[in-house]
């Protein structure tokens, strides 16, 4: 393994015309004298993605791609980009350059002060809708308040020393959230601020439903909280019903007719909202772990690819 070597993971999926942008990063650490690898995963891409990606790896020295069988997912395409890492470190950024690889030697640089953990950290978050805002800090707050870890503005953009590589690859679990099982390991950490690119070519594969599912996943990932919540509500709920008990009683002793049929109504659709809600986040704890009790593969791999070969395979 060379200790100076720095491993660049690029996940890809349907993405378009990705040379130039292979080709910058390539340049950015040649012009820096940074020893480099450059992994491509392949993400199971419906596009001629891996055609384009076959040409790059073949064209350029230093390149290794990697094919999933099928769609597996960021989180996995992240995953079978570390665990083929040979680096002394290695960076995760995304193919469309939004993570600008011009930063890459100044969080290289504080790799080599000895920092084990570099997080790229936007300055400002891109052009958001309203409700997006709202969503994305009300979800980072919750995940600050549960796990205690802060990961507003966070991204998947980061660099990560071999130790802390080796920590990720330590843990188990099949269902991950990359940005925050990263920042769980801990190591001597430091920030990095940059600016977020527009995208060159094609549009976002994240929908409002994606991000939502990533949320869920994200909290579920971490804390048991939401089952203590529906304990909590539970009690609350209990003390109310025990007042309102009293005060029938008291008014039945009194001869005072209670009306309240509104307040029962309520009370019904409130409660039936919360066993509801309840069970729900039971049933998705069921299914995280009966994904974990399979044990299945985070990926799979159809083919690997590295430079030699794909001049061969021309």
């Amino acid at each position: 393994m060379n200790n100076k070597k720095l491993s660049v993971i690029i996940p890809i999926y349907n993405e378009v015309n990705l040379e130039p942008n292979i080709s910058r990063t390539i340049n950015v650490l040649k012009k820096a004298d940074i020893p480099y690898e450059i992994i491509m995963v392949n993400d199971g891409s419906t596009n001629n993605a891996w055609d384009e990606i076959t040409n790059i790896v073949s064209k350029y020295r230093g390149t290794k791609a990697i094919a999933f069988s099928r769609n597996f997912g960021k989180e996995s395409a992240l995953c079978a980009g570390l665990d083929a890492a040979e680096g002394a470190c290695a960076v995760c950024m995304d193919s469309d350059m939004q993570f600008p690889p011009e930063v890459i030697p100044e969080m290289y640089k504080l790799w080599e002060n000895g920092y084990e953990m570099v997080l790229g950290v936007k300055k400002k978050r891109q052009n958001e809708g309203v409700v997006y805002r709202v969503c994305s800090n009300a979800f980072y707050a919750v995940l600050k308040k549960l796990s205690g870890i802060d990961l507003k503005n966070g991204s998947d953009f980061r660099l990560l020393d071999r130790a802390a590589i080796e920590a990720w690859k330590s843990m188990p679990e099949k269902q991950t959230f990359f940005r925050g099982m990263s920042s769980w390991v801990g190591f001597k950490t430091i920030t990095y601020e940059f600016d977020v690119a527009d995208r060159t070519e094609g549009a976002s594969k994240w929908s409002l439903g994606s991000l939502m599912r990533l949320a869920v996943d994200a909290v579920t990932s971490y804390t048991a909280a939401p089952l203590y919540a529906a304990v909590v509500f539970g009690i609350i709920f209990f003390i109310f019903a025990v007042i309102m008990g009293i005060q029938t009683l008291c008014m039945f002793v009194m001869g005072k007719a209670l009306g309240g049929f509104t307040t029962v109504i309520l009370l019904l659709l409130i409660i039936g909202a919360i066993i509801l809600l309840g069970l729900g986040v039971i049933g998705i704890y069921i299914k995280k772990i009966y994904e974990e009790v399979k044990g299945r593969p985070r990926y799979i791999i159809s083919r690997v690819i590295t430079s030699g070969e794909a001049k061969s395979e021309k």
